[in-house]
């Protein structure tokens, strides 16, 4: 019974594709990794402010 169940899985996973492209993923992450960047570089010096 569970072997049926896997093979079933493993056959739905085959033909389903992905949501977003590999590449565009990407992208979207080094996006969101340069926005991290760019807040941490916004506050940089707020620690000798006082």
């Amino acid at each position: 019974m569970l072997h049926t169940v896997v093979l079933a899985a493993e056959e739905a996973a085959e033909h389903s594709g992905y949501a977003i492209s590999p590449i565009a993923l990407g992208v979207l992450a080094f996006g969101g990794f340069v926005a991290a960047l760019l807040a941490t570089y916004a506050f940089r010096n707020a620690g000798n402010k006082h």
